[in-house]
């Protein structure tokens, strides 16, 4: 008899697991799909947008930002680092003028513009003002019209 009651002990557990599996089988779900998308979403969410700026309606410095800090920055290849005044005086004894045309042309290893073939002759200037005035130059930016 103590094997017919181990067996029994062991076995009823068993048979109400099944049971039970079993007397949910065919039945639509009462969960609410809509509830259930709800709380599977994840829980931060990742947007990207670009923002882009008509050429021509630039400031100096969203263009130095964009274009030139990559090399100004850390002084690359010869690039005069940004704010270093010992590295920027000579430059600055060609005037706006003279630093603006260097800029549009390319100098060394900078390329014609900086690289931003879209940027306008303004938007150069106004580059050039601003990363130049960063090292002591006193040179206005032209204005960004509205």
């Amino acid at each position: 008899m103590s094997n017919h009651r181990a067996l029994t002990r062991f076995a009823m557990p068993v048979v109400m697991i099944a049971a039970a599996g079993l007397a949910g089988c065919g039945k639509q779900g009462s969960a609410d799909p809509e509830l259930t998308a709800t709380l599977i979403q994840p829980v931060a969410r990742v947007e990207i947008q670009a923002v882009k700026i008509a050429p021509g309606s630039r400031t100096g410095e969203q263009i130095y930002k964009a274009t030139c800090a990559a090399c100004h920055d850390a002084g690359l290849v010869g690039a005069p680092k940004t704010g270093d005044a010992g590295a920027w005086g000579p430059r600055l004894g060609q005037g706006h003028d003279g630093l603006t045309a260097s800029a549009i042309a390319g100098k060394g290893a900078m390329p014609p513009r900086g690289g931003g073939s879209d940027l306008t002759d303004t938007e150069v200037r106004r580059a050039v003002a601003y990363l130049a005035n960063s090292a002591g130059a006193g040179y206005t930016e032209p204005p960004v019209e509205q």
